[in-house]
């Protein structure tokens, strides 16, 4: 069974340009910040980033030099074996609860349990759907 459970993400936006990566680990790094998960997406002349850390208001007045909006979104993180069929496993009891993944990433790389991070429209109900046997 699967472990799930509801977290706060930190959404930012940033201009589309080299070196935003470094620059955003960096100044986390800085504040004693650990990144527990990330995802950046470019889109056009911007780049979105989506960060789950353990220190959220630690986080946003580290990311102050960016100059940019540093909003929470919740989001759910699960914890599930590293097993073939594990994902549609979990997908489908969303579906079958009735919940929309509007975006989802994970990693595993080889290791005996993969995170998976969820942004849905309905997380409560994703949890107790991924927590049933």
């Amino acid at each position: 069974m699967a472990k799930a459970k509801i977290a706060q993400a930190l959404i930012l936006t940033v201009p589309n340009k080299v070196g935003q990566l470094s620059t955003v680990s960096e100044l986390l790094a800085e504040a004693n910040v650990n990144i527990d998960a990330i995802v950046a997406v470019e889109s056009g002349s911007s780049a979105e980033f989506c960060i789950i850390a353990a220190k959220n208001e630690k986080a946003k007045k580290a990311l102050l030099p960016l100059g940019t909006d540093v909003r929470e979104q919740s989001v759910v993180c699960v914890q599930m074996a590293n097993k073939a069929g594990r994902l549609g496993k979990a997908a489908k009891k969303l579906a079958h609860a009735g919940v929309n993944v509007s975006r989802a990433w994970a990693s595993a790389f080889g290791g005996k349990s993969a995170t998976l991070v969820l942004q849905t429209s309905d997380d409560k109900k994703a949890v107790e759907a991924l927590t049933k046997k």
